[in-house]
């Protein structure tokens, strides 16, 4: 009886060690897939601002439509370095309409030795996806630009050369899956 209750004290504790990892993989996953995303979403803001002497060019940057040409995939592959993982596969993606990616990782940490058959070793894959959406709806009268933003108001004056936006003023970058 001691033996059987010695055993599955052991197979539990296996199970914890397993769980652990696999929620280790999917935390970088996470933070990798975020990563890229935010690379876009700063990439987004940057073309924004640049567009808001071009006429109306800015409302598509503010929708998210044009593509970017920056290395998301690179900031995926350190934050899931700083989680101890690899990146496996990172695909830019659209997801209704939003732009992101999606990153796979594997944990450089496993379930170290268990006494559960078949369970020594196991380290963790898991995959996330991360997307930017816009925040903001416009308006403009004049050279000024009126955003409602999740509900706040913003105001754009393009000749203002002390504008002071951050990416997340604008965008939102969020887990898709």
């Amino acid at each position: 009886m001691m033996a059987i209750l010695l055993f599955a004290a052991f197979a539990f504790f296996a199970v914890a060690q397993a769980s652990t990892v696999r929620n280790g993989g999917q935390s970088a996953a996470d933070a990798a897939a975020l990563a890229a995303a935010q690379e876009d979403r700063d990439e987004l803001l940057e073309g924004f601002l640049e567009a808001l002497g071009d006429g109306e060019a800015w409302r598509d940057w503010l929708d998210g439509i044009p593509a970017r040409t920056g290395d998301g995939c690179g900031a995926a592959e350190r934050f899931a370095g700083r989680n101890r993982s690899d990146v496996l596969s990172c695909d830019r993606i659209t997801r209704g309409g939003d732009s992101g990616y999606t990153v796979r990782v594997r944990t450089r940490f496993d379930t170290g030795r268990t006494l559960v058959p078949g369970t020594d070793n196991k380290k963790a894959e898991a995959t996330a996806t991360a997307v930017v959406q816009p925040r903001c709806r416009a308006e403009q009268d004049s050279d000024i630009i009126e955003l409602t933003c999740d509900g706040d108001d913003v105001t754009i004056d393009p000749d203002d050369e002390d504008l002071a936006l951050e990416p997340a003023d604008l965008f939102d970058v969020v887990l898709a899956d």
